[in-house]
């Protein structure tokens, strides 16, 4: 057995047999890259102020571009799929039937497009409908008429502007208002006349003046009693007993910039209106809604959330700070946890002065970035630490910093290209959501920054405080440490505020002597271990060579999660008893996670994505509470010249429309024709002529006109009906947005085979639309981007089996949290895809070092190498596990149901990530491939033999001698 010394060369050199090729290529570009990070670490250790001041100069130089700062104001743009059928089908409604030529009544749900401010009013005891609440109703309703709201033009000049000067009007220029506002002014005057009162029918009633109205929309948790037969249209309709809920709307005008500042203005002054209006009636709940409700409560969220993220930085940096404390005031530093937060938050900035300055907007859904760098950077930092605890004190601090790039920077660039490589594609235009896009791109650009600003800012702080350390100054004050002797009069308090180990000047030459020779081995048999630092010749790609390491000779000066790992939870976790119940743990998290995954749903609803207690969140409770019984309307466009006349085209369209509540010229028409004892099936000049001139004209049907197209088609002929619309509304039950999804497919189908050409569309359905797919794909896509990069990269690989087991892990964790977030209540939408595609990343930051550090080892057992490799990368992912979840934690606090969601997905991300590294994969490691015993068998029964570089130090080179053992 030859005798090996520790330490450090440059060159390996061996007699053996020839490697195979591919594998002698991992290690020539293994040994380049390692190379290339030993010589920046020394360039960066070399200009310690210029990389300390130039990230901080940067960053306050693109801090101040905050005057740029905007805020994203359409949020349907981006909750909504940016590419989908709705919104073509959408275009062609509006270029066939715009909003302003619906002059009798606009049928729309929750989205409806342009200004509007609705409200739900509740009897919070009894019935909507009683005399004394239908009278503070039409009260109200007039109020809100002839509110007024002043508006400043760009001179001096102002103007007032009421509801009459900006609503929607109709045929005779009065302002469009609900038919419920209708129904309940002539029960009003009829009981005020003494006399009989009109029956209200619901869902369809008649109006005095003969006109059917749908009041689907407009009343809600209706009790019915007897059915009702509305004479002449062929509909029927139950009579209204008692409601529990009545919602009003009121549309504005807002063509052009200044009317759609006053119609802004006025919808500001309606919430305001009905705040005051239900301080004076206690008995009636009011539920507002306008158009920029969603886009107001979707920010919201950040305004609630400053406080929080100032309390996640300071707990984070109190955690960071005695992660990185150890009883050695000297070895301590406490100092670098605080600057590995200033560096993240230093890259915070600088990414979002430069977002600034290239005009992006903010959007709430940014508020996971600042998690995303803090968990990839933290991992980093630690790692550093880590790596820099285990260089030798007697060596330059140059040359510490240089092994600490050598060690850690290609592990810590490789996660940094995962972490690119899956937001990159997740930003690209495959991406069909423009949320998940632009968080993606912004989370990309802040984690680039993150990574340079840690190979630069950082790495500066580690060099001043490995001259802090080599001066034998406090880790925290930086005062000199007086040696033992002077120690030994000082108090108790400052003896243990002061304590640190001085060198064994007798066992270890003065740091810096120019005459101190240091010897490195430069390979190792199977069984060679001295004093406990035997290197390994062959080694990945993510670090040096590891080394088993002997017992520590001073335990005092261990760090405490490091001693704990090494006298307890090494020993522990691969301890023989304990296996099967680690493989039993990992089972049942497949078990729940695979549960999770089979109840996964689409989270369409955007107001699942705003803060709490908002007007958008009370209103949809009060929505789905009351109105949950119909669909929205659906209208039915025929946009292509059909045979209305011809028998069997009025079958199928009334065919289409069984079973479903419905507004529809064509049945009236038809109906009409009965009545007056007519054929249905007629010539096509008849049958357009009685429509135009005979069923139009009538006062009850005269509202049909909005709904109808002609085409002229010559002098003297009669026009063809181009195209028209129909409305149709579906029963549903308390689940309606999947039922409407299911709706929208099966109509779809239908309008591929039908003969008639039409389609259907209602606002809400741009939020529908192939919803799953186009939240999905960026996950899909990123999934596929890693593991070609796993399969890449093992062409690199000394050990290509780590791009398996990473590969293995991620998809693992990536289960896991997908499972077990369903399980806690969190559907699939953007902002869940979003923290599911920066847990690709987070799950590889966690798992790769220790991964890379098992199979480097050579010789000695799997379960050896286990431990070595916890006690040296699992440290700094126990760190950053323990900041980054105390981080979250004031997260969790926030109202909102954004941050809810960001909150579960990145706790079980973290939680997910840990149980893997520290848990499933040192188990399964012990008993799995890659092999430990191959680097012993040689084919020719030759042994290596080993070279021992004797190195030469002084305080600003190196110079090698080759001694052959």
């Amino acid at each position: 057995m030859f005798r090996t010394v520790p330490g450090r060369c440059k060159g390996r050199w061996e007699r053996l047999e020839p490697p195979a090729r591919s594998s002698m290529l991992r290690q020539v570009l293994h040994a380049g890259l390692r190379t290339s990070f030993h010589a920046l670490g020394r360039f960066v250790a070399s200009h310690p102020v210029f990389f300390a001041s130039g990230p901080v100069l940067l960053a306050i130089l693109l801090g101040s571009s905050f005057s740029r700062y905007h805020v994203e104001e359409d949020v349907e743009g981006l909750l909504a799929p940016k590419h989908s059928l709705a919104k073509i089908e959408g275009n062609l409604v509006e270029s066939l039937f715009p909003i302003n030529r619906s002059k009798h009544a606009l049928y729309s749900d929750l989205q409806t497009p342009g200004r509007y401010g609705r409200v739900i009013i509740t009897a919070k005891k009894g019935n909507v409908l009683d005399p004394l609440h239908m009278d503070a109703i039409l009260k109200l309703h007039h109020w809100l008429s002839q509110m007024q709201v002043t508006v400043s033009t760009s001179g001096l000049n102002s103007f007032n502007y009421s509801f009459s000067s900006l609503c929607l009007l109709d045929d005779r220029n009065l302002c469009i208002i609900d038919d419920i506002i209708r129904a309940m002014e002539e029960i009003q005057s009829a009981r005020s006349a003494n006399l009989t009162l009109p029956v209200l029918r619901y869902p369809i009633t008649q109006l005095a003046d003969g006109r059917q109205a749908y009041i689907g929309h407009q009343l809600g948790g209706v009790s019915n009693g007897g059915t009702v037969r509305a004479p002449g249209a062929g509909l029927s309709g139950e009579g209204v007993r008692s409601a529990k809920a009545l919602q009003l709307t009121y549309y504005l005008q807002s063509r052009g910039s200044l009317m759609d500042h006053a119609a802004a203005q006025w919808e500001k002054a309606f919430c305001s209106e009905l705040k005051d209006f239900a301080d004076l009636h206690p008995k009636l709940s009011l539920y507002p809604s306008t158009s920029s409700s969603l886009r107001t409560d979707f920010q919201f969220s950040s305004v609630l959330a400053r406080r929080p993220l100032l309390a996640s930085l300071g707990v984070c940096g109190v955690l960071a700070v005695l992660c990185c404390s150890m009883r050695d005031c000297v070895r301590s530093k406490p100092w670098l946890g605080l600057l590995a937060l200033l560096s993240i938050t230093l890259s915070g900035l600088t990414a979002a002065g430069i977002l600034n300055l290239t005009g992006a907007t903010y959007n709430s859904t940014y508020l996971g970035i600042p998690f995303v760098m803090l968990g990839h950077s933290l991992f980093g930092s630690f790692e550093m630490l880590s790596s820099w605890r285990r260089t030798r004190e007697d060596q330059h601090v140059k040359e510490r910093v240089a092994g600490v790039f050598e060690d850690v920077m290609l592990r810590f660039s490789g996660s940094s290209l995962i972490h690119l490589l899956t937001l990159g594609l997740a930003a690209s235009p495959l991406t069909n959501m423009e949320a998940v896009r632009l968080f993606c791109r912004t989370a990309a650009l802040s984690i680039t920054v993150s990574y340079v600003y840690t190979l630069s800012f950082y790495s500066s702080c580690l060099v001043f405080t490995g001259y802090l350390e080599t001066g034998y100054r406090h880790g925290c004050f930086c005062r000199k440490v007086p040696k033992q002797d002077r120690l030994d009069s000082k108090p108790a308090w400052y003896r243990c505020l002061m304590f640190t180990r001085y060198q064994d000047e007798g066992q270890n030459p003065p740091l810096n002597n120019s005459n101190q020779v240091n010897s490195h081995p430069m390979t190792m048999n199977n069984s060679t271990v001295h004093g406990g630092h035997a290197h390994v010749a062959n080694s990945t790609h993510h670090g040096p060579p590891l080394a088993t390491p002997a017992p520590e000779p001073h335990p005092q000066d261990t760090h405490l999660l490091l001693g704990c790992v090494r006298r307890c939870y090494g020993d522990w976790i691969t301890n023989t008893y304990v296996k099967p119940f680690v493989v039993l743990l990992y089972l049942v998290y497949i078990s729940f996670g695979l549960m999770g995954f089979l109840q996964v749903s689409q989270g369409s609803d955007p107001s699942a994505l705003v803060a709490m207690d908002t007007a958008t969140v009370l209103y949809a409770r009060a929505q789905q509470h009351y109105f949950s019984s119909y669909s929205p309307v659906i209208g039915f466009y025929i946009y292509e010249s059909a045979p209305y006349w011809n028998s069997s085209v009025q079958h199928d369209l009334l065919e289409y429309a069984k079973g479903f509540q419905r507004v529809s010229w064509l049945e009236a028409y038809l109906n009409y024709l009965s009545d007056r004892n007519e054929s249905t099936s007629q010539a096509r000049e008849n049958f357009t002529h009685t429509l135009r001139n005979c069923f139009l004209k009538e006062p009850p049907f005269a509202h049909f006109a909005d709904d109808i197209i002609f085409a002229e088609r010559g002098q003297g002929d009669e026009p063809d009906v181009a195209a028209s619309r129909i409305f149709l509304v579906a029963k549903t039950t308390e689940n309606k947005r999947e039922e409407m999804s299911i709706l929208l497919d099966t109509l779809r189908r239908l309008s591929l085979t039908s003969r008639v050409r039409f389609l259907i569309f209602n606002p809400s359905f741009v939020y529908l639309d192939r919803y799953s797919t186009a939240v999905s794909s960026p996950l899909r896509h990123s999934l596929l981007a890693v593991i070609f990069l796993l399969a890449l990269s093992s062409l690199a690989l000394v050990e290509p089996l780590v791009a398996v087991w990473l590969g293995l892990t991620i998809l693992s964790v990536q289960f896991g949290v997908l499972g077990f977030m369903t399980l806690w209540g969190v559907e699939m939408d953007c902002m869940s895809v979003l923290c599911l595609i920066a847990a690709l990343g987070h799950s590889a930051d966690s798992s790769a070092p220790l991964l890379c550090g098992f199979a480097s080892g050579r010789g000695e057992s799997r379960t050896r190498w286990v431990r070595v490799a916890l006690e040296r990368h699992g440290i700094p992912s126990l760190q950053t596990l323990i900041c980054y979840s105390a981080a979250l934690v004031p997260l969790g606090s926030v109202r909102s149901n954004l941050t809810s969601t960001l909150f579960r997905c990145l706790m079980l991300t973290a939680a997910c990530s840990a149980l893997h590294t520290l848990a499933f994969l040192p188990t399964l490691l012990t008993f799995l491939p890659p092999s430990k015993n191959r680097a012993g068998h040689h084919p020719d029964g030759l042994h290596r033999q080993e070279v021992e570089c004797v190195e030469m130090n002084d305080s600003t080179r190196v110079v090698d001698q080759i001694t052959t053992v």
